[in-house]
Order: structure tokens, then sequence, then C-alpha cells
């Protein structure tokens, strides 16, 4: 484990040291100024940075920054504040050797400390999968908590038309198909809440999910994040990651004020981060392979903001850096034209795939088939109890909605005889 040594606060990194004090490289993660650049060591309450990789945790884990919120109120307050008078205080947080995460110490500002959230079931990711799971839990009077990165970029919400969902017309488009799963689910009492899941804790009977606004503790966790992740692609878009390529924008916008960035893809989630960088940075080069939904009233916003630039029927064929951080992309219009360089300090790339989102399970968090799909049993039970997964984070070759919605009625009334301790399934019918 690593620990942070925060005796004492300077402008500069903080030095990282290990348990035998031999010193590890500093590593600046971002293209800022030094002096705006205050790193914690770990994802605690809330997420926080990590400055040196962990070969316990997947890439995505490594390398990952604080509150935005933190962040200007680090800038903005003095080293008379972190030495003790003010609002800051010391938190020293130790878990056990055996978690996912490392230990730090840091000085975290107690007005700041994301909310606890406690339930009897968590569903991560709002899909059909997990809408379904949801609506059988609220209906089994188990407190539910849903939480989706984005209802607009899933497998269902970008599909057209749905013209084979038993009951449901074929002129239904998958959004709305899904708004009116996920309406049932919370007029039943499941409490939808929109947010990034930075990590997953699954040891212990409580399940620890980590999100920038709250940290929830659930007696049942639900793994429903689906199938639309990628590996990394582009040149350099791994070697980076963390220190200047980022697929969340709302977690590190707040890093790049005043800097160029380039944003890729043309999906909603695309549009929306791109939006929210407009804050921040100077200018924004949205990077978009195909033309994007003009009628579409984000594209609109977004193209109307003064500090965006759209490079249409463009794609980047290689990001570039030096020292640690990004310093450009290698931009080409067109499979056919002469790359060019255009310099920017972070990349937020957005671009669909068809693997399982897993990125924010640590390698041992539960078990895996050889296809990256989370192995589960017929109840859709991990191998760790309590965890149960559904929908195509499976990676089952049968990808259709009425698939995943199955699969999360058979984990709700799993879940359900789990909490309550009774040895059959009670079946939800209405009997009049």
């Amino acid at each position: 484990n690593l620990q942070l040594k925060t005796h004492i606060f300077c402008p500069w990194l903080l030095s990282v040291q290990s348990p035998s004090r031999s010193p590890v490289p500093r590593k600046r993660l971002y293209p800022l100024r030094e002096d705006k650049a205050f790193l914690y060591q770990l994802k605690v309450l809330p997420p926080a940075c990590v400055t040196s990789p962990n070969p316990n945790l997947p890439t995505s884990h490594q390398m990952r920054p604080f509150l935005p919120l933190l962040i200007a109120s680090l800038l903005s307050s003095s080293c008379h504040s972190f030495l003790g008078a003010g609002p800051f205080r010391r938190i020293d947080a130790n878990l056990s050797s055996n978690s996912p995460f490392l230990c730090r110490r840091a000085f975290t500002p107690p007005s700041l400390h994301a909310e606890e959230v406690t339930c009897d079931v968590l569903v991560v990711g709002g899909g059909p999968a997990g809408c379904t799971a949801a609506l059988y839990t609220s209906r089994a009077a188990l407190s539910t908590v849903v939480i989706d990165k984005n209802p607009a970029v899933g497998a269902l919400a970008i599909t057209s038309h749905i013209a084979n969902y038993p009951g449901i017309d074929k002129t239904v488009s998958g959004a709305e198909l899904l708004d009116m799963m996920r309406d049932q689910a919370v007029q039943y009492g499941t409490v939808y809440k929109r947010a990034q899941v930075f990590i997953v804790d699954t040891e212990g009977e409580q399940k620890t999910v980590y999100t920038p606004d709250a940290t929830y503790k659930t007696r049942a966790l639900i793994l429903a994040t689906g199938a639309m992740g990628r590996k990394p692609s582009i040149p350099g878009e791994g070697e980076y990651l963390g220190s200047g390529v980022s697929y969340c924008a709302t977690c590190d916008g707040a890093f790049y004020e005043g800097s160029e960035v380039a944003v890729v893809g043309v999906t909603q989630e695309a549009i929306e981060e791109a939006l929210f960088l407009t804050k921040f940075a100077s200018t924004v080069h949205w990077v978009t392979p195909t033309e994007p939904d003009m009628e579409n009233e984000f594209t609109k916003n977004l193209l109307e903001c003064g500090n965006v630039k759209r490079w249409e029927k463009h794609q980047i064929v290689e990001i570039e850096g030096e020292g640690g951080g990004v310093t450009g992309v290698q931009l080409r219009e067109g499979p056919k034209g002469s790359p060019f360089p255009l310099p920017v300090e972070g990349v937020f790339i957005y671009v669909a795939g068809s693997k399982p989102i897993t990125d924010f399970l640590s390698s041992d968090a539960v078990a895996f088939n050889e296809d990256g799909g989370v192995s589960v049993d017929d109840e859709m039970r991990t191998s760790v109890d309590g965890v149960w997964a559904i929908g195509d984070i499976r990676n089952t070759p049968f990808k259709q909605v009425v698939v995943a919605a199955s699969d999360g009625c058979i984990a709700a009334m799993s879940i359900d005889r789990y909490l309550k301790g009774r040895k059959k399934i009670k079946v939800d019918w209405v009997h009049e």
C-alpha cells in the first residue's frame, strides 16, 4: 500500500512514499500549472486521484480526478486552511489490505464529503435489465436505488424502433420504451440517480459504490452496465489514459480551465459532455467522424457556444504527448486525408463499442468469463455473495431487450429470497 505524506501543504505535487520510504516517482496527471494540482492518492470519500499505479486495479482505476467542486475550493483556499485553521481537517482512511483500494492520508474538507446512502438493493446501470430488476425489488418492498451514467447512450436508448418486444407497438422507439420502464420502476418506489460510478468495493456483507456526489452502501448489488464498452483503440489513448485522455468530462473538466481540449463522438453523451467542457476550456474541438443530428437541441446549444470549433467528418489518428501528459492530436479528414497536428491538452473520447462495461470493477471484484463478461449462475449470482450481474454485461450472445428484462426479473426474485432468508422464490403475481 502507498500513503501520501501531507505533513505540510505546498503548491507543488505531493511526494508519494512507500512503507519502506523508498520514493515513488512523481507523475503529473494533467498538463496544468503545478500550483493548480493538489492531488490525492486514492478514491475513498469522495473519489480521488491515484498518482502511482496499483497493479491490482485496472487502468481506469489507477488515475481518476477528485471532485471539480473540491478542486475549485482548494484552488481558492489558502495554505493556512490546509494546516488546520479554517474549514479543513485531516482524515486518515485505512482500508483492509485485501480491498481494491490503497491507503491514503490527506486533508479533506468535511463540508464536501460525499453523502452516504444506505439501501437494500443498488443497481448500477439504468437499461432494461436494471429497470426491470428495480421494478421487481421495489414491488417486493426493498429500498432500491438505480445509478445510471446517462439514459441516452445505452443500446436500447439509441435504437430507433422496437418491433419485437411483446406488447409494444412497432412505432415505439428504444428511448421511449426505456422511459416507460424507468417511470414504472420509479412509480413503485425506485430512486433513480444519474451519476458516474468510479469504483465498487464488493468485500463484506455491505457492498460500497462510489460516485462523485455520494457513497452508496447496499445489502445487494446488481451490475447492469451493458456491453457498449471498448478497449483503447486510438494510438496513444491507453498510454495517456488518466494523464490527458478521459472518458468523463464531468469528472475531469475542471482540470482544463483555460486549456484547449478535444471531444470525440456524436452520441448524446459526447454532446452533453462537450457542453459541460465549454465552462472550463478556452476551446472545445468537437471531432465528429459523421455528421451529428442538427435537429438535436443539445447539438444546437453546443454549436452556439463561442468557444466550440467543429471538425466534421474528421477522426483522430493519434494522441501525442510528452512528460506524462497530452500535448496534441493528429487529425485526418475522412479516410484518405493527410494527418495534421492539433494542439490540445485533453482528449475526451465517447465512442461506443461492444465490450462489457466493467472498467469500474477491479480484476478480483467478481469472476469474469474468458470473453470479458461477468460470470453468473442460473439466478444471475456472481462469484461474490450479494452481487448479481444481468443483461449484456454477461456478454450473452442473446443481446435482446426481452432477454435483459428477463435477467432483471430473475435477479430481483433471487435477491428477494436472499435478503428475506426464504428457501423458495416468491412469485410476483397480482391476483384480483
